[in-house]
């Protein structure tokens, strides 16, 4: 009996299991027919016309159901998620069985695994429902697609406080915020699906569709200024209220919404468009500063555009991290291919790529002056893509031409490509936005940034030559100079100093004539002469073409070098004036000043310890830096507004300058830290230096001298070039490197005659000239905010101006003897200091010390192994370490080789570094 017991209640167990899974599966079958009646009622949802930029669908794959969270900053008071409901099994209380429910007698309701598998296949099709118990208010899956929630009658789909079972309507929590979408599971986790591909700018020049939009949109678009929202969706919202308020369909605001964005309320919009642009190294970066969205809404006629530019940048994602302007297009869901959201879309997306375009747009007061400056710069933009084919080459030589090279025909050629802009070299600097604000503060930068070195370095030549080369010959070759070079130049942002290598160069000649008991300044004159004469061979045979094969390395590692040479100029004079008025036996704490005049020893007895004076210096100095490079780096602050950062940025030089020496004149009064240079003229300035008084060995001497010199100019002009026209600074009027070699040795012949320092292109002044005609546009990768150059003012007013300056500031000397020394060689420091930015040696050699979750998202990061990295690294130390001892060693004669280095380094980036780096590495490290 027992046997026929235990059968019985066995077989009553299979049978109450199966009828269990029949009623489950009559019961997603019955699910399943209601859905498709759903469905089959629904609009078709959105077409999807083209090549989307970038397709966000959302995909589930957990086996339970829950509601997406809807950031309606609002609270229902609930202290956690909500237990659970899934779909019934046929029980009179609704209640789901699952494995680990309680019931109400506190027992556990196992279930077997095949019921939960059936349990889990119907909660799939229940995501589709409203679970009030009942099967109610089902809608379709993906609002993206075009699909209308359902609404009571009556209600309008505008005011979200009358929503019922909208996107606004939140059925439950996760966390204190509620949720409303059916692809989510309980713990708020769900699938994002992106995808991005490109598609071709708009041809304004051949698409006949491109101009119809052009013309009928520009003056018609709706827009929004100084938007203060911050949140995509009142973005949004406040844009779709401008475009579809006067519509007569309420519904088409709620289309284009779900339309819009991937989920109800996840925030991330469906399909944008977003330009790219190519950056240094090969890789790509975001123009993070706009984002166009778009959509097709089944319920409108019409296509809309609007355009929101926001009072403060938006952070809507990786990359749209400072967004300030929106663009939304909206098309009718039938419509041509050529007027879908798509094209609409590339037409405005074409328009918002340029840059420069941004720049303007953001200075505009009201609508008139915004829709006015959209259609001037677009008409700009036809024009440039109708002669896109006609952008003049760096050389000539890059054009096929058949031959050998002709005589002047470099020469020739940079004239032809820079004339026809010489009337626009002025007008530049004066018409356009912010363009005169632009040329008085980078008038005075220059005047400070070329003065004060000139200062420096008159008084270091007058310590090298006895005399011989002052304070005074310096700032006359300065102020004539450049004054010549910035009206007759081919690049006129190349700034002309006398420099720290020519200083070197110079005693070198001195110390040369001081053995052999030459004529110091006939034989300057002479070595200058020969010098000017090589440039002349070098300009005529169009041997600047070498810097074909100059690389982005070499270029940095003779910036590294100028920089460490500012510093070690700084520093050496800092610890001079240690050893005069700190490190002295009159400092010692057991002087004895009587048994020092007693003793008739050699020492000064008058003289007496002045470590205030080197405490002075060293503050004077440091206070410098300090200010310049804090004023410099202002516009990455969050102080004041952009406007004011960017002056003060603008200004950071004189005004550090200004206060350093007021507090310095005025403040230390009591503290006599002498003046900087004597101000003795001299009235024989403009006199011709004699070259009768050498002889023809000293002759030919000078000729040896002459040719590493001319070595120096040759490359540190065509370096200085090649930097001012980086592509990265977005140069348009082209190169003339060759026409530049030949005036810079016409204008070194012409100092020379007169025993005058000679000039030529400066480190790191040129590339900061640029950088402060430049307008810049600011962007976020990943929490690294990085600058890029939208538009350089290419004109001759600024160094036309400082010239003049310079050259008026010898009524003066007496007064700018005045500006203590630390202030001089403080400015060297900040020079040196501020010319380290973008230079990506530098850059690297940091990263060997920095933590490598620290590392920025460059491109060179993300294509090069990192031991390979930094090894290139090493081998860029190894160069400079090379070039520093040559051109700091304390013998005269080894220095003479130095130029000779820094033209070698060409040949040994082409030829030695490719045989121990692969070259799909060096194209990301070592390329503009």
């Amino acid at each position: 009996m027992v046997i026929i017991g235990m059968a019985y209640q066995s077989a009553s167990v299979t049978i109450e299991i199966v009828i269990t899974d029949v009623l489950l599966v009559m019961n997603r079958v019955c699910q399943l027919c209601q859905i498709s009646a759903v469905l089959s009622d629904m609009d078709p949802g959105m077409e999807e016309n083209g090549i989307a930029l970038q397709n966000v669908t959302p995909i589930v794959e957990s086996p339970h159901s829950h509601a997406n969270p809807i950031f309606t900053m609002e609270n229902d008071g609930n202290t956690g998620p909500p237990p659970y409901i899934g779909p019934t099994d046929g029980n009179s209380n609704g209640a789901v069985p699952t494995a680990g429910n309680h019931s109400d007698n506190g027992s556990t309701n196992q279930m077997s695994p095949k019921t939960v598998s059936i349990n889990e296949e119907t909660q799939n099709a229940d995501r589709l429902m409203t679970t009030d118990h009942t099967f109610a208010d089902t809608r379709k899956r993906h609002k993206s697609e075009g699909g209308i929630p359902n609404s009571p009658v009556g209600k309008s789909f505008l005011d979200p406080n009358d929503r019922q079972n909208s996107m606004y309507e939140s059925k439950s929590t996760i966390s204190g915020v509620k949720f409303d979408d059916s692809f989510v599971d309980e713990a708020g986790t769900t699938l994002i699906y992106s995808r991005h591909e490109k598609v071709p700018l708009k041809d304004f020049s051949n698409e006949i569709r491109a101009h119809l939009d052009i013309k009928k949109f520009l003056n018609n678009t709706q827009l929004l200024l100084d938007l203060t929202q911050v949140s995509l969706d009142a973005i949004i919202d406040a844009i779709l209220h401008k475009l579809l308020d006067s519509t007569d369909s309420k519904v088409a605001f709620d289309q284009a919404r779900s339309a819009l964005f991937t989920h109800d309320n996840v925030h991330q919009l469906s399909r944008t468009l977003q330009s790219t642009s190519i950056s240094e190294g090969g890789g790509f970066d975001y123009d993070q500063s706009w984002l166009c969205a778009i959509a097709s809404v089944p319920s409108i006629n019409q296509r809309h555009v609007g355009i929101a530019r926001l009072r403060h940048p938006a952070n809507f994602g990786p990359s749209s991290q400072e967004v300030y302007f929106v663009v939304l297009i909206l098309t009718p869901t039938k419509e041509k291919s050529t007027k879908n959201d798509l094209e609409t879309g590339r037409t405005f997306s074409t328009i918002f790529s340029d840059v420069n375009l941004r720049t303007q747009l953001l200075e505009c007061h009201n609508e008139e002056d915004f829709k006015s400056v959209l259609s001037e710069n677009t008409k700009q933009m036809m024009e440039r893509m109708v002669h896109a084919d006609q952008k003049p080459p760096a050389f000539d030589d890059e054009k096929k031409k058949k031959g050998c090279c002709r005589f002047m025909s470099g020469v020739i050629g940079d004239l032809k490509r820079r004339i026809p802009y010489y009337l626009s070299d002025f007008t530049d600097g004066i018409f356009g936005p912010k363009s005169i604000q632009k040329t008085l503060s980078t008038t005075l930068f220059l005047y400070f940034a070329c003065l004060m070195p000139s200062i420096a370095f008159g008084v270091l030549n007058s310590e090298n030559t006895k005399g011989a080369l002052d304070v005074q010959k310096v700032l006359y070759s300065q102020a004539i100079g450049g004054l010549a070079f910035a009206l007759i130049g081919g690049t006129p942002q190349i700034v002309l100093l006398t420099t720290a290598p020519l200083a070197l160069y110079t005693k070198i000649i001195y110390s040369i004539c001081q053995d052999f008991d030459l004529n110091f300044q006939a034989m300057f004159c002479c070595v200058g002469l020969w010098n000017t004469f090589f440039l002349f061979l070098y300009s005529a045979f169009d041997l600047s073409v070498v810097m074909k094969w100059s690389t982005r390395s070499s270029e940095e590692i003779f910036a590294l070098f100028i920089s460490i040479a500012f510093t070690i100029d700084a520093v050496k004079n800092l610890v001079q004036n240690f050893d005069v008025h700190y490190n002295i036996p009159e400092c010692a704490s057991d002087y004895n000043r009587t048994a020092v005049l007693l003793s008739n020893d050699t020492m000064n007895p008058d003289k007496v310890c002045e470590r205030d004076v080197s405490l002075l210096y060293l503050f004077l100095l440091l206070a410098t830096l300090w200010i310049g490079v804090t004023l410099y780096n202002f516009t990455k602050t969050p102080y004041l507004n952009a406007g004011k950062r960017e002056l003060l940025a603008d200004y950071a030089l004189p005004v550090a300058v200004i206060i350093v020496t007021l507090i310095g004149v005025f403040a230390f009064k009591d503290v006599n830290i002498g003046r900087s240079f004597a101000t003795d003229t001299n009235s024989k300035l403009f006199s011709i230096v004699p070259l009768d008084s050498l002889s023809v060995g000293a002759i030919f001497g000078a000729m040896g001298l002459g040719f590493c010199l001319s070595l120096l100019f040759f490359m540190d002009q065509n370096i200085s070039a090649a930097l001012v026209n980086a592509p990265q600074n977005k140069m348009k009027k082209g190169t003339a490197y060759h026409w530049d070699l030949l005036v810079i040795g016409a204008i070194n012949g012409v100092l020379s005659l007169f025993a005058f320092p000679w000039v030529h292109a400066a480190l790191p002044h040129s590339p900061l000239h640029v950088r402060a005609l430049a307008d810049v546009e600011e962007r976020v990768d990943q929490g690294h905010i990085y600058s890029i150059i939208v538009k350089v003012r290419e004109t001759r007013l600024t160094c036309i101006f400082s010239s003049i300056m310079i050259g008026l500031s010898l009524l003066i000397l007496p007064v700018l003897s005045y500006i203590p020394t630390p202030v001089l060689y403080g400015l060297f420091l900040y020079i040196a200091v501020t010319a380290l930015t973008g230079n990506q040696a530098f850059e690297r050699t940091m990263l060997l010390i920095t933590e490598q979750s620290a590392y920025p998202p460059n491109h060179y990061i993300r294509r090069v192994p990192q031991r390979m990295m930094h090894f290139f690294t090493l081998l860029q130390l190894i160069q400079l370490a090379v070039l520093c001892a040559f051109g700091f060693t304390p013998y005269p004669y080894l220095k003479m080789f130095f130029p000779v280095l820094i033209f070698l380094l060409i040949p040994l980036r082409q030829k030695v570094i490719p045989k121990i780096i692969q070259q799909k590495y060096l194209n990301a490290m070592d390329s503009h």
